[in-house]
C-alpha cells in the first residue's frame, strides 16, 4: 500500500476533473488524479466527441445523397456501418491518448483505480484507491475535488439490456443498422441519436413526456426544430409516455400513452435518453457533511460542499450538465482554492448549449418566455437564414437566429439559433454576454461578408427595428 501526500486529489478524470488537475498543476500544486475507467470521462470516450464523429458521418452522407442539388453526381451512395463505428472509436481513442499526454506533461500523478473519501489524517483528507476490489494506494491531500460524473437514468420498465433497449453507450456502437427505432426523451442526447439514425435510413419515432421537444430551448426554436424533423420523416409524439415494453427476439413493442389514448409501436431497438443520475455511490460521502439532492451533490458558487476541504464539480453537481461547464467549474474551483483574487463564480446563464442534430441548435441565456416571466421588458430580434447570402450559397437557407434584449438597458439577455453551423456561431454571443456588451456595441461591430455570422448582426438590428436585409 502506497502512502502519497498531495496538495490536491481529483477523483474522476472527465472534462471537469482532468482540467482541474491541469490548472492546479499550473499553479504549482502537487496533484493526483484518480480515474477508474477512461481518462477524458464519458464525454471524450462515450459522449460528446464520439457522437460528433458519428454525426459528421451522417452529415456527409446527407450531402452525398443530395449531391444533385449542388450540380454533382454521387452514384450508389452507401455506408459501411462497421467502419462508421470504428472511426468514431478511433477519434475517442486518439483524444484519450492526448489526455494521458497532458497528465504527463503537467506532472499530474494518475492512479488507475476507484477513489473514495476515507476520513482524515490530521487536518488533511484521505482518499483510498482500489482496483478490482484490492487496495492499491492511500492518498492524503489538503483538498479533494469530486468529479465522478453521472450515468444514464434508468426508468422502471425501460431499463437498458444492451441488446434491444439501449443507452447512449450501446447506441454509439451498433452492430447492425436498425430498420426502426424508438427514442424516449427529446433532450440533446435523444435528438442527436434520432438525427443520426434517421439520416442513415432508420424509421425513427421520438417520444417526449413534455408538451414539446427540446424543452429547455426557446419555444420558437423548438417549434422550428419539430417542423424540420417531421419533414425529414421523424415521427414526434409529445405529451406522451412509454408505459411498457414487450420484448421479442429482435424487436420491442412499446405501449405509448398520450391525451388519454393508448397506442402500440413495434420497433427493432429502443434508445432511452431520459436524463442522468449523479455517481454519488461508493465515493465515501457517508459520515461527511456533503449534501446530496436527487443524486447530485450540493455545492456553493465556488463548488465547495458543506464538508471542509471537499469540492464537487461537473455532472455530479447542478445543471446544466455540459462538459464545458464542468471544465470551467474545475478551473474556478482550483483558482479559488489557490487564493487567486480575480476569480469569479460561474454564471449558468452564460453557458452556451449546443445540439448537433440536423439542423443544429444552439442557445445561451434566457429564452423569450423566461425573460418575460422574470418581469423584464424586452426587445426581440429575429433573422432567418433565407435572408443570408452565405446560407443560400451553402444550400442551407432554413434556420433562424433570435436575440432577446432588455428594453431599458440594452443588455443581451439571450440568443437562440437553429440552422447550419450555429454551434460555432453561438460563441460570439457568449463573448458578448461575458463582456456585458450592449445592443449599441453589437450594432456597431463590423461582421465579415459573406458569412453566416452576418445574421447575428441582423438579429440584433432587428430587435431595434433596423434590420437591413429582411
Amino acid at each position: 500500500m502506497a502512502d502519497n501526500s498531495f496538495d490536491l486529489i481529483v477523483i474522476g478524470g472527465g472534462p471537469g476533473g482532468y482540467v482541474a488537475a491541469i490548472r492546479a498543476a499550473q499553479l504549482g500544486g502537487k496533484v493526483a488524479l484518480v480515474e477508474r475507467e477512461h481518462l477524458g470521462g464519458i464525454c471524450l470516450n462515450w459522449g460528446c466527441i464520439p457522437t460528433k464523429a458519428l454525426l459528421r458521418t451522417s452529415e456527409i452522407y446527407h450531402y452525398m445523397t443530395h449531391a444533385a442539388d449542388y450540380g454533382l453526381r454521387a452514384d450508389a451512395v452507401g455506408y459501411d456501418l462497421a467502419r462508421v463505428v470504428k472511426r468514431s472509436r478511433q477519434v475517442a481513442g486518439r483524444l484519450n491518448a492526448g489526455v494521458k499526454h497532458l497528465m504527463k506533461k503537467n506532472k499530474v500523478q494518475v492512479f488507475d483505480g476507484h477513489g473514495r473519501l476515507d476520513g482524515r489524517q490530521g487536518d488533511r483528507r484521505k482518499v483510498h484507491v482500489s482496483k478490482d476490489g484490492k487496495g492499491i494506494a492511500d492518498l492524503v491531500a489538503t483538498n479533494v475535488i469530486l468529479a465522478t460524473g453521472a450515468r444514464a437514468r434508468q426508468l422502471p420498465g425501460l431499463e437498458s439490456d444492451g441488446k434491444l433497449v439501449w443507452t447512449y453507450k450501446e447506441a454509439m456502437v451498433p452492430e447492425t443498422m436498425p430498420k426502426s427505432l424508438l427514442v424516449v426523451g427529446s433532450g440533446a442526447i435523444g435528438i442527436e441519436f434520432a438525427s443520426f439514425y434517421r439520416t442513415l435510413g432508420a424509421e425513427v419515432t421520438v417520444v417526449e413526456i413534455l408538451p414539446r421537444i427540446l424543452p429547455v430551448e426557446d419555444e420558437e426554436i423548438s417549434a422550428l426544430a419539430a417542423k424540420a424533423f417531421a419533414k425529414q420523416g421523424i415521427r414526434i409524439l409529445t405529451g406522451a409516455r412509454v408505459s411498457g415494453l414487450e420484448k421479442a427476439a429482435n424487436s420491442v413493442t412499446a405501449t405509448i400513452e398520450a391525451a388519454g389514448k393508448t397506442q402500440k409501436i413495434t420497433v427493432e431497438r429502443v434508445i432511452s435518453a431520459v436524463g442522468i443520475v449523479g455517481n454519488v455511490e461508493d465515493i465515501g460521502l457517508e459520515g461527511t457533511a456533503v449534501k446530496v439532492e436527487k443524486t447530485h451533490v450540493v455545492t456553493d458558487p465556488w463548488s465547495a460542499t458543506d464538508e471542509p476541504g471537499v469540492y464537487a464539480i461537473g455532472d455530479l453537481t447542478s445543471p446544466p450538465w455540459l462538459a464545458h461547464k464542468a471544465s470551467h467549474e474545475g478551473v474556478v474551483c482550483v483558482e479559488r482554492i489557490a487564493g487567486l483574487k480575480d476569480v469569479h463564480p460561474l454564471d449558468p446563464r452564460r453557458i452556451p448549449g449546443c445540439t448537433y442534430c440536423h439542423p443544429q441548435i444552439a442557445s445561451i441565456g434566457l429564452t423569450e418566455a423566461q425573460a418575460r416571466d422574470a418581469g423584464r421588458k424586452i426587445r426581440v430580434g429575429r433573422f432567418p437564414f433565407i435572408g443570408n447570402g452565405k446560407a443560400i450559397a451553402l444550400g442551407e437557407d432554413q434556420g433562424l437566429i433570435k436575440t432577446v434584449f432588455d428594453a431599458g438597458t440594452g443588455e443581451l439577455l439571450g440568443a437562440h439559433m437553429i440552422g447550419a453551423e450555429v454551434t460555432e456561431l453561438i460563441q460570439g454571443y457568449a463573448i458578448a454576454m461575458q463582456l456585458e456588451t450592449t445592443e449599441a456595441e453589437l450594432m456597431h461591430t463590423v461582421f465579415p461578408h459573406p458569412t453566416l455570422s452576418e445574421m447575428m448582426h441582423e438579429a440584433v438590428l432587428d430587435a431595434y427595428g433596423r434590420a437591413i436585409h429582411f
